[in-house]
């Protein structure tokens, strides 16, 4: 077998472009000696160094390259160039979940004494981290409105370090002027970072908009289709690599495995087209629940009704995959919506290609206090879609089928 050399190996070259569908099919491709056309998967915990000089360099930062899987993977690297390629940042660190990339935003940038504003409007588990997890290490947290900016900037104390936030908000779908907000915390020397995981790039990037950060979920839709586990923070070199937040990755270790990598590198291939559908379907079904009369109300950026349509318009490319709803009856009608379902997974997972539902009330948003639920405006009636790649006609019959119940 002849030796090879990555010499001569052909790079691909995007030469400039900044469209999505390319991104995310040809962004963060380093093709090896083998010259292989899909990423390749590299499952190793370690690397050979040539000398003791170059192991010695590699750990003091003094030379480029691999050095433990830990926080050096080259799998993971290319999942890191693609999202960041994606989200328009200049740099990106992969976590093992979501949580860890909340976690990793927190531990890296802030310390005790600190304060941080974040909406009511989170999903459980983030409030869970911050009341229950950082506050018992000197953290100072102060829930406000998502869409009330006035009560963001009446938050700001000379201790704030950051605003933290979801837009659209999990489950109620709020949203809040990106621009507006990061324009307000900058003035006072505050970062904004945001969970950009119901969005994705393909639908909203906060970074244009004067984000500093943004934060992913990949088990959601970079995925798409509810295989593994990740997470990533993106944004500046200097607040990524070069602050806390890869330092507190390589020590801690919450970070990315090569093969969850790999999996998340062949989703985001597919992920414009994927949101594209999704959104549109999603649209779809609810402005068939808006007309049900077992429905009260309908939480979707999308529709006219949705009190910051406008602001959707401008902030995001489409409305987005995810549709809630309040089922007349309270808790026992949701529950029979969602027990008479015979095609929608019963999951609360979301950003799949099947489409899935939960009641946030008794799962995602279970742990939280009954008054931190009403303060988010997540009632007992309440349900979450996440409308993935079926027919539109057989989701709205799977729904009215329990729907039909509760009139």
């Amino acid at each position: 077998m002849p030796k090879l050399s990555e010499d001569s190996v052909p790079q691909p070259s995007l030469a400039g472009s900044s469209n999505l569908d390319t991104l995310a099919v040809r962004s963060g491709i380093h093709r090896t000696a083998f010259n292989e056309h899909s990423e390749a998967l590299f499952l190793t915990s370690s690397y050979v160094f040539s000398s003791a000089q170059q192991a010695a360099d590699r750990f003091g930062n003094r030379e480029p390259g691999n050095i433990y899987s830990r926080f050096t993977n080259p799998t993971v690297t290319a999942f890191q160039e693609r999202l960041a390629a994606l989200e328009g940042g200049q740099a990106c660190v992969a976590t093992a979940s979501g949580m860890s990339a909340i976690l990793a935003t927190f531990m890296g940038l802030l310390k005790s004494g600190d304060h941080v504003v974040v909406s009511q409007s989170l999903f459980g588990a983030t409030v869970q981290l911050l009341n229950n997890i950082l506050g018992k290490f000197g953290l100072e947290v102060t829930f406000v409105p998502l869409a009330d900016l006035q009560a963001w900037q009446q938050a700001i104390r000379p201790n704030t370090r950051l605003f933290f936030l979801e837009t659209p908000s999990n489950p109620t779908m709020e949203l809040v002027d990106i621009a507006a907000l990061a324009q307000m915390a900058h003035a006072a020397g505050v970062l904004v970072a945001v969970d950009n995981c119901f969005c994705t790039p393909v639908l909203q990037r906060p970074l244009q908009w004067g984000a500093d950060l943004v934060v992913h979920s990949a088990t959601k839709y970079l995925d798409g289709q509810g295989r593994v586990l990740g997470g990533a923070i993106v944004g500046s070199q200097e607040l990524v690599m070069d602050g806390g937040i890869y330092a507190f990755l390589r020590t801690a270790g919450p970070t990315l495995s090569a093969f969850n990598a790999w999996i998340c590198l062949k989703g985001m291939e597919t992920l414009p087209i994927r949101l594209q559908a999704q959104s549109q379907s999603a649209l779809l079904l609810a402005q068939w629940l808006e007309c049900h009369p077992a429905v009260a109300r309908v939480y979707y950026p999308g529709l006219p009704s949705h009190p910051q349509y406008e602001l959707a318009r401008r902030q995001q490319r489409l409305g987005g995959a995810i549709v809630t709803f309040d089922v007349k009856g309270g808790q026992e009608a949701a529950w029979r919506v969602v027990d008479s379902t015979r095609i929608i997974s019963i999951t609360a997972n979301l950003g799949d290609t099947k489409s899935t539902i939960t009641h946030p009330a008794t799962t995602t948003h279970g742990r939280i206090s009954e008054q931190a639920r009403s303060s988010a405006g997540i009632g007992s009636g309440m349900l979450r879609v996440s409308v993935g790649l079926e027919g539109v006609s057989d989701l709205q019959e799977d729904l009215a089928r329990g729907l039909s119940i509760t009139r």
